[in-house]
């Protein structure tokens, strides 16, 4: 039997797929924060380059700011960045010398653990950025097998990256990441041993989503076939799309007769926290979901469906849904079976439904498919559909996107929006609008206590404090009578 460590996703993962990455801000991150760390996390899945632009633009809050108050209240427990390669923030690419800046940054400022996701499982350049973590003060790196169904996805195919990150001594340890929640049990039982067989003592983690309801059974199947740390969300920011529910996962590996090191009062309380949270402020739970074959065929994540299905139906025209999740296969294949997941999935999405609502198919290329056909974003795995590949090519708008300069040199950035600067401030100015940073400077330090209980109470207070109508206002409870009058 085995020894299973946890690694809680709540604050980023589960925050993302259920909240849009907007349920938690820096007074619900801290306020848990203490009991967090009293539960034995392996890591906390805390942040990302795309969380930290939504602090700043959408709640005016120094998400540095937010990094070094977490590490702060959780010294034994690792803070986790995921990192989807060269870029930071903006979808730009950016040089080795930008992303080591910002990689030694969130070191210094409390991010102990990164987590390495290629949108193109490229394990080459996984490995590069491994060495540019550590060189930067990283302490660990986790190295992501991007997990996809196509003919080019086979065991092999993983084996292979598998192979080639943990040769690297920059990696510590390898994940398997499941954005659709499509990894199946029977799958499991010959992937995992294909990759265990490659990566020697370095540990195997699984992260998979419960989209399609397989990712409990994939996280048991995996254990059993020697992955040491599964990654879940605690109450009502685990299940549906999410990462499985933790406390649920406790329960089944106990039951099957392995180790789980954790205290559950603690993580009863974290549980018990997000639940509260989404209910005081109306944001969606998680539920258990049921299987879904068709997520086989479009591979989409499960906040990718929902919001197909909102265009569709915003464009009246609801009953195609079938015609494009057939057209985004036929797309991915054309465009060399790219993974779906942040950013090619909106891409497919987007250019499958243009070419079933439009009069033909790729009369419009977007920018962005243009720009993963010429390689802006990496090498793609299989060449593009050579009719397809003309079609880009001819198309005048290639050679100005082609032409397209990349990010500037990191002396001439400095140069541009201020030597004085912070590393900070500077990695916020070169990768966000700079109307948006000076509101969050203007919004001063964010606040550190949540209650989720006084949030009903206090929205009445606001609310009729809003209203000039009134003029007498009485607050009565068992024991206690209070009248306002103007």
């Amino acid at each position: 039997m085995a020894r299973v460590q946890l690694v809680e996703t709540s604050l980023r993962d589960g925050n993302q797929c259920l909240w849009g990455a907007l349920g938690v801000d820096t007074a619900r991150t801290l306020t848990i924060a203490p009991v967090m760390e009293r539960c034995g996390f392996k890591a906390i899945d805390f942040t990302t380059s795309t969380h930290m632009g939504v602090a700043v633009r959408y709640k005016q809050e120094d998400p540095w700011e937010r990094i070094r108050a977490m590490a702060e209240a959780c010294p034994t427990t690792p803070l986790q960045f995921l990192s989807t390669g060269f870029r930071f923030i903006a979808w730009e690419t950016a040089s080795p010398e930008f992303m080591e800046l910002a990689f030694r940054t969130l070191a210094r400022n409390g991010i102990r653990r990164f987590a390495l996701a290629d949108p193109m499982n490229d394990a080459p350049s996984n490995v590069e950025v491994a060495r540019l973590v550590k060189r930067a003060g990283g302490e660990q790196v986790v190295g992501a097998l991007v997990y996809t169904i196509s003919p080019i996805h086979d065991d092999a195919h993983y084996a292979e990256a598998a192979r080639i990150m943990a040769a690297s001594p920059d990696i510590d340890a390898l994940y398997i990441k499941d954005p659709g929640g499509l990894l199946t049990s029977k799958r499991a039982q010959t992937l995992i041993p294909a990759i265990m067989a490659e990566i020697g003592d370095k540990p195997l983690e699984l992260h998979a989503h419960c989209t399609i309801g397989l990712a409990e059974q994939a996280y048991l199947e995996g254990v059993e076939l020697g992955a040491t740390a599964l990654q879940c969300a605690s109450g009502g920011a685990a299940d549906g799309t999410s990462n499985p529910p933790i406390q649920r996962m406790i329960a089944n590996l106990r039951a099957m007769g392995h180790t789980v090191d954790i205290d559950d009062d603690a993580v009863a309380e974290v549980c018990d926290y997000f639940t509260a949270l989404a209910d005081a402020e109306g944001l969606p739970t998680g539920h258990p979901m049921p299987f879904d074959a068709a997520y086989f065929h479009h591979n989409l994540p499960g906040g990718m469906v929902g919001t197909m299905r909102r265009h569709l139906s915003d464009q009246r025209v609801p009953h195609l849904e079938g015609a494009v999740i057939e057209e985004l296969g036929r797309v991915r294949r054309e465009l060399g079976w790219p993974i779906v997941m942040t950013p090619f999935a909106q891409m497919l999405q987007t250019q499958a439904v243009m070419n079933v609502t439009g009069k033909e198919r790729y009369a419009v290329i977007p920018d962005e498919i243009i720009r993963f056909a010429i390689g802006k974003f990496g090498r793609p795995m299989q060449p593009v559909d050579p009719n397809l590949m003309d079609r880009i090519m001819s198309d005048p708008r290639t050679k100005e996107l082609a032409a397209e300069p990349g990010m500037a040199e990191l002396s001439d950035l400095r140069k541009r929006i201020g030597t004085n600067l912070s590393d900070e401030e500077f990695l916020l100015r070169a990768t966000m609008p700079a109307n948006l940073v000076d509101a969050m400077q203007a919004a001063g330090p964010a606040e550190r206590i949540y209650n989720p209980q006084t949030r009903a109470v206090m929205d009445l207070i606001r609310g009729v404090l809003a209203r000039r109508d009134l003029t007498q206002i009485t607050v009565e409870k068992e024991g206690f009578r209070l009248d306002v009058e103007a």
